[in-house]
């Protein structure tokens, strides 16, 4: 049997909302990736940017442009040419991840509710489901997360109505929620309105217009008797009991509900509705033109019934979505593919059309708009401003426009649309978006499931001359203008909508009448782009290439050691958006130098000062030098090294750095033979350099000349205890020695070491195993919590792990007694309190080391502590502050740790030879080191046999990411001229190297190292060339299309003349050279033909020589609109050397056709080598053929097999002949090949018919598995088995099992073969058979999906599937799942017949990969319940996730 483990998560964004979610004053960001939940806080920074000050438009308030008006010129030119190059400020809005969940469900709606109470104060998150699930919930701050209130279902059938009408997969499923949270209605099935009501205050609901004298006296009595009897308030659900309407019970004409939404300013919920009697199609509009009716109903929650308050008919077949506008437009927009319309809460109606085909389609009165030659399907529209109610429209390309409407008093008279320029932004947007968010003030967000979702700015052009001010006074008021201007647009914007068109209105409505083409005047808006999420959705296909390419030699040799063997290549994205994206699953790092360094063992890199002049005072001296200007933003000057050298002596040298070198420091007063150094760095704000030696501490100043020797030696005892580890915070420095003792030393104003007193008992008392210093510059370890800052010297605390295994915190300088201590740290629980206990039989995690740092980047950093056990899986908790119920508010009740998700298992254990002989020693001499800058990073490495980088960047948690190549022994960072903000570190082979890390590349939010390069068009298949090393890419645009003239029996075609023509794609083929990812030569294909398949073919190029060439194949279909029959064809290209362009050394390659062939009747589906003797096989239309190269460069086809309707997959188990074939509707065939004679032979069919989307072969020992997956998102396993009575001698393929993907669509499947992870436990006395099994080649299936993610369907032997299925099982009854779904129904296609679900059903690796978040104790537990011990299990998961060694 199977497990499906998803390697990375989803990155397409699907739904997004915003709501003050986390606390009622937060301005939150709720993003859904298909399954993935993801909540953000928002922050907004000031960005300077220095230059001319009008370059570009989008970095101020009032755009300096010399087109707009020689006005705005003669402004600015009294200013001189200096004020030109000013600093420029701008705001930007950034996003940060509060928090993110796996749900066991696909997204389908969000929307927010305000309930009566909450436990944060903020608002609740309604989360709808494909399977007509709804999930109310909310911020928990107790154990920060999302906590569920309630779940509701409506999937039963009794719901559904009749027997045919159809499954509730197979409808759109969509929630809307009332404005003023009274209710929520999810539309699911063909017709049915579920109405779930919400309790809210009856005396809140528009008290506005209550008048005393006539109404009585208000009701507020009952509110005051409600709270104070309190308990029968806290039983109350925030919701109501919900109930279903059937649509066409409420009126007939809602037989074909088209979409519905709840509008604003109604005393009642109140929904509008398009909806129509007969289903509109756009073949009928000759019989059904304008048939839909948009209709608001009233609800009235208590009678559970409706009425019908407006109707208006007449309207467009082509609408298709209900935008409710807030005050002051109010109302409803309805848009169309066509046109827009605006109904008010009247019933008048006020329409544009923004097509030709607007005039064409409807009888309705629209105003003519059709120069604007808009596309309005898959567009989607937000409100730009409050104010006057302008609309942001983007459209399916990604272009922007605005919809302005003219208001009179408080009705609308009519619509407006204009586009916008490019210079102002509008063609930021690469593709489609499917949501978008208002952030606050000036920004939305924009979530795409084609391409990275971004946040968008907009800033307007000020257009009043009273506001204008002088630009020098703009510099100076630079922050206060802003806000002033806004509050003054705010007020003028109310008061003109109190006295009717006022000036700004005016202004948009009058400049949008007249459409003006450079969208440069005054009063109009320009967009920049302040934050992106990274996205590889969808994945459309891969392909594995050499990551061995390079430039020069000088590249090669520096690279040596620390490439993977292969990479993944992903043609990503859509439209505009299209990528290749390069995936590695470690870090690559990027050399700058390496040098032979055998005998280094640690190195400690510093930014030493050099001595200042007696003048100078110390004090003035640190503050003048902290902040920016300080140690941080020096170049490291010096490194020291301890060695251990041939002989067994040990000793430390010191170095000073040039740019991306070191060079040996001689004539200073560092004495090399004092013994090797345990730890080095800086104190006294950079005045000194502190080396900790086993036996003492030596201080020197900045030009390494020896200041003071601290020595260990205890006058009481008169023992000299060795020093083991140190940790550095300035002032202090705290070092741990063998003797368990610790030492805590403060550097005072002179710079002089002097120990503090350690006056606590229990500080001596105790063994201490490790600690750190932190420098706390947050507070979030401050023992009150408030917004001031903190002095240097109170912020550094103090953590300690004792032998025993607690957590003790104390804040220096004060050693009298700790702030805070957790007993139960060596039990890692998932939430570590100051009064967690475990059971006293509870099994302890060994834990070897502890640390507090800084992760996150420039945008966003926070302290986590990170626990190093002794196999090296790390666990990251992340502290935050609770408000205790008590009356002391001490750290010990506030301070609570939460840990992170990490399914991080440390790949390689084992360490090298001479370092295991000492192992205490080996890890003391490779303690986790925190570094401040990485490459923007603040990060954390892990050196050892399986090194690391713990990376967070602010829209991502926690991520470990393994550093390619072997052990490492010690690692320091790097910042000198030549490698900016990089790292040294030298490993195991006895080579150091001076790297950064990669440039442009993601690690934290996917958790792999992510590359992406943009070619701007729709990339449809990627194969690489291994002979050439270089990647061939079939690609499309889209180009205007015409009906071929020169049909003779249609001779119509030719008069045709039209303006607004259709688009179809038009291919290109691509060579790509990886050196330094450019296209080097580009292929235009014939009009209208499109790219289907490219693969590299091992092809048999002559048949006397038999000679053998890898050669690229690529199958194509010529699409010429319905009425034509789609044709085929295929080209073989060969990859040539040739003379390389002048400066240009990367185009020395180039593709050579060296045969076409064309197939008159269906498009080429697929290619794929067959049999031993070099032949091809194709998919072409019906047919699928077997043909060969001949010498004279055609294609023979030499054996054949009739296929069914369309070929969409096609795979070969290398050089066996077998092959499987996927069709659109009738599922999987199974087929082989001969060769004496040529000849294709049907095995085995699928029992049903599927819609197979891809299919792979699965060799599992002497079984055959066929997986496949249909578009219904299952994934199907199939076995020939011509040896079980139920396949009819092989006749019918075995169906055994169906695994549900969620929302999660296959888009390709590649079999891979598969690495053995290392282990841990002790070889077994079975162990020769075990090594015999080992020689059978094990595989594996590499899935990518639509959605970004990129997953795993591994082979297990029945011990292994038994021991991972008993374990998810138990974990899916153990954990906590967000949102309250069940994660075992989630993987049962509802759907499916019983017998294709199977009893042996696929391990879900989701669940296995939550295993790290159970404590100790109940890891225990849980693997005992299995049957094995926690180390087993351990080792299962790892033989899971380490089977790609070669990536």
């Amino acid at each position: 049997m199977q497990c499906y483990t998803e390697l990375t998560p989803p990155t397409a964004v699907t739904h997004s909302l915003s709501l003050p979610f986390v606390s009622a004053t937060s301005n939150n960001l709720i993003v859904a990736k298909t399954s993935l939940l993801q909540i953000f806080s928002t922050k907004i920074i000031s960005i300077e940017v220095e230059g001319p000050a009008g370059k570009d438009a989008a970095k101020r308030e009032i755009a300096y442009d010399p087109t707009i008006n020689d006005e705005d010129g003669l402004a600015d030119s009294f200013l001189g040419d200096d004020s030109a190059m000013r600093v420029d400020r701008t705001k930007q809005t950034k996003l940060i991840l509060v928090a993110e969940y796996t749900l066991s469900g696909t997204i389908t709606s969000l929307v927010r509710i305000k309930t009566l109470s909450s436990k944060s104060g903020g608002e609740a998150l309604l989360v709808g489901f494909r399977d007509a699930k709804l999930s109310l919930v909310e911020w928990d701050p107790q154990r920060p997360g999302i906590s569920t209130i309630s779940i509701h279902y409506y999937e039963q059938d009794d719901l559904q109505g009749n027997p045919w009408a159809p499954s509730l997969k197979d409808c759109v499923n969509y929630l809307s929620a009332d404005p003023g949270s009274r209710c929520a209605a999810l539309k699911f099935g063909a017709r049915n309105l579920a109405i779930l009501p919400f309790r809210q205050d009856e005396e809140d609901a528009n008290m506005d217009d209550w008048d005393e004298e006539m109404d009585g006296p208000p009701p507020g009595d009952k509110t005051v008797f409600k709270t104070t009897n309190g308990d029968s308030k806290k039983e109350e659900t925030p919701y109501g009991s919900s109930f279903v309407l059937r649509l066409p019970a409420l009126d007939p004409n809602l037989t074909h509900p088209i979409h519905l939404a709840f509008l604003y300013e109604y005393r009642e919920p109140t929904f509008g509705i398009i909806c129509s009697a007969t289903s509109p199609a756009s073949s009928l509009l000759n019989e059904r033109k304008d048939n839909l009716t948009y209709m608001v109903f009233t609800l009235d929650l208590h009678q559970r019934a409706s009425t019908t308050i407006l109707s208006v008919s007449g309207l467009p077949y082509d609408l298709f979505e209900v935008v409710p506008l807030p005050a002051p437009v109010g109302g409803a927009l309805l848009v169309g593919y066509n046109e827009l319309i605006h109904i008010d809460q009247s019933g008048k109606a006020n329409g544009v059309g923004v097509n030709m085909f607007a005039k064409q389609s409807t009888s309705f009165a629209l105003v003519d708009q059709s120069d604007l030659q808009m596309r309005l399907e898959g567009c989607k529209v937000g409100q730009l401003s409050i104010q006057n109610g302008e609309m942001i429209i983007i459209l399916q390309t990604g272009e922007l426009a605005i919809l302005s409407f003219h208001v009179d008093g408080r009705s609308v008279s009519g619509l407006s649309v204009r586009r916008v320029s490019g210079e102002a932004g509008g063609s930021l947007i690469p593709g489609c978006v499917s949501s978008i968010s208002s952030l606050g003030q000036n920004s939305f967000f924009i979530g795409s499931e084609r391409a990275d979702s971004i946040v968008l700015g907009w800033t307007r052009k000020s257009n009043q001359l009273s506001r204008r001010k002088s630009r020098l006074d703009l510099a100076n008021e630079d922050d206060v203008l802003d806000e002033d201007e806004d509050e003054e647009d705010i007020d003028d914007d109310a008061d003109d909508d109190l006295y009717g068109d006022g000036p700004s209105v005016t202004q948009a409505s009058n400049g949008a009448s007249q459409p003006d083409p450079s969208n440069t005047k005054a009063g109009d808006y320009i967009f920049s782009m302040h934050d992106s999420l990274v996205n590889i959705g969808p994945i459309t296909d891969i392909t594995l290439g050499s990551s061995n390419v390079y430039a020069d030699e000088m590249e090669k040799s520096n690279f040596e050691g620390v490439t993977s063997e292969l990479e993944l290549a992903a043609a990503v994205g859509r439209d505009k958006a299209g990528a290749v994206a390069i995936v590695h699953r470690n870090i690559v790092p990027k050399v700058i130098g390496k040098f032979e360094f055998p005998e280094a063992r640690g190195i400690w890199t510093m930014s030493a000062k050099r001595p200042t002049e007696k003048g100078l005072e110390a004090s003035k001296e640190k503050s003048a030098t902290s902040g920016d200007y300080g140690a941080d933003a020096q170049y490291d000057r010096l490194m020291i090294v301890s060695k251990a050298l041939p002989d067994g002596n040990e000793i430390s040298d010191v170095y000073a750095l040039t740019s991306a070198n070191f060079e040996a420091l001689t004539g200073t007063e560092f004495e090399p033979a004092a013994g090797p150094t345990i730890e080095a760095g800086t104190l006294g704000n950079g005045m000194r350099v502190i080396q900790v030696l086993k036996s003492e501490v030596r201080s020197y100043d900045g030009d390494l000349g020896l200041a003071q020797i601290l020595p260990m030696y205890d006058d009481d005892t008169g023992a000299e205890p060795k020093i083991v580890s140190a940790s550095f915070a300035d002032p202090y420095l705290l070092l741990f020695r063998d003797d368990s003792s610790i030492f805590v030393a403060q550097c005072d104003d002179n710079n002089e070491l002097e120990e503090i007193e350690r006056e606590d008992d229990a500080l001596l008392a105790t063994k201490w195993l490790t600690g750190c210093l932190y420098d706390d510059t947050t507070g979030a370890f401050a023992p009150v919590q408030s917004d001031k800052g903190y002095k240097a010297k109170e912020s550094v605390m103090m953590f300690l792990l004792s032998a025993g295994g607690a957590l003790h915190i104390y804040a220096l300088p004060d050693l009298s007694k700790a702030v805070y201590v957790a007993e139960g740290l060596c039990f890692v629980p998932p939430v570590l309190s100051a009064d967690y206990a475990a059971r006293r039989s509870a099994a302890r995690e060994t834990l070897a080391e502890i640390l507090v740092a800084d992760l996150g980047d420039e945008i966003s950093t926070s302290p986590y502590l990170i626990l190093r056990p002794s196999n090296d899986d790390l666990t990251i908790y992340e502290p935050f502050r609770m408000n205790s119920s008590s009356t002391s508010n001490t750290l010990s009740s506030t301070l609570h740790f939460l840990k992170i998700h990490n399914s991080h298992l440390a790949q390689n254990p084992d360490v090298a030879a001479e370092e295991i002989a000492d192992e205490a020693q080996a890890t003391m001499n490779e303690p986790m080191r925190a570094v401040a800058s990485l490459g923007g990073y603040s990060a954390v490495f892990l050196p050892g046999g399986s090194p690391n980088f713990i990376l967070k960047s602010s829209k991502s948690t926690p991520k470990i990411i393994n550093l390619q190549g072997v052990g490492v022994r010690g690692m320091s960072s790097f910042h000198t001229e030549g490698c900016d903000r990089g790292f040294i570190y030298a490993d195991v082979n006895g080579i150091a190297r001076v790297a950064q890390l990669p440039p442009d590349t993601n690690f934290a939010e996917l958790g792999v190292s992510l590359r992406k390069m943009t070619l701007h068009e729709d990339v449809h298949a990627i194969a690489y060339h291994p002979p050439m090393q270089c990647y061939v890419l079939g690609t499309s645009r889209p180009a205007e299309f015409e009906l071929p003239k020169d049909i003779d029996y249609h001779r119509e075609w030719a008069q045709e003349d039209i303006v607004f023509k259709p688009t179809m794609e038009k291919g290109f083929l691509k060579l790509i050279n990886p050196t330094n990812w450019t296209v080097i030569q580009t292929i235009e294909l014939d009009p209208s033909e499109v790219v289907m398949c490219v693969k590299t073919l091992n092809l048999e190029v002559s048949e006397t020589t038999n000679e053998r060439r890898q050669l690229v194949t690529v199958g194509t279909a010529i699409t010429k609109g319905e009425d034509l029959a789609t044709r085929g064809r295929i080209y073989v290209f060969d990859i040539v050397n040739v003379i390389p362009e002048p400066d240009r050394p990367e185009t020395n390659k180039k593709l050579k056709e060296i045969a076409r062939e064309d197939i008159p009747r269906g498009a080429v589906t697929a290619v794929s080598e067959i049999g031993t003797q070099g032949f091809m096989l194709v998919a072409q239309g019906q047919k699928c053929m077997v043909r060969g190269l001949k010498e004279d460069n055609s294609l023979l086809p030499v054996a054949f097999m009739d296929m069914n309707c369309y070929v969409t997959t096609m795979k070969e188990l290398p050089g066996t002949g077998l092959c499987v074939f996927g069709d659109i509707i009738k599922g999987i065939w199974f087929a082989g090949y001969t060769e004496e004679p040529y000849k294709m032979i049907l095995f085995g069919k699928s029992s049903k018919n599927m819609e197979i989307v891809v299919a792979d072969l699965l060799p599992d020992g002497k079984e055959l598995h066929i997986v496949a997956a249909d578009s219904n998102c299952n994934l199907h396993v199939l076995q020939y088995d011509p040896e079980h009575p139920k396949s009819l001698h092989g006749q019918i393929l075995l169906h055994r099992t169906t695994f549900a993907l969620g929302g999660h669509l296959p888009t390709t499947m590649t079999l891979l073969p598969r690495t053995k992870a290392p282990s841990l436990l002790p070889p077994s006395p079975d162990a020769m058979d075990i090594a015999a099994d080992a020689t059978i080649p094990e595989h594996e299936i590499l899935i990518t999906s639509t959605t970004g993610s990129i997953s795993l369907l591994s082979p297990l032997s029945e011990s292994q599937y038994r021991r991972l299925s008993t374990l998810a099982s138990h974990l899916t009854n153990t954990l906590y799942h967000a949102c309250g779904l069940n994660p075992r129904a989630y993987r049962v296609d509802r759907d499916a017949p019983d017998g294709m679900v199977g009893s042996r059903t696929v391990v879900d690796g989701s669940m296995l990969m939550r295993w790290g978040e159970l404590g100790s104790q109940r890891k225990s537990e849980v693997a005992g319940r299995v049957g094995v011990d926690v180390e087993e299990v351990r080792d299962d998961l790892v033989a899971l996730m380490g089977g790609l060694g070669y990536l």
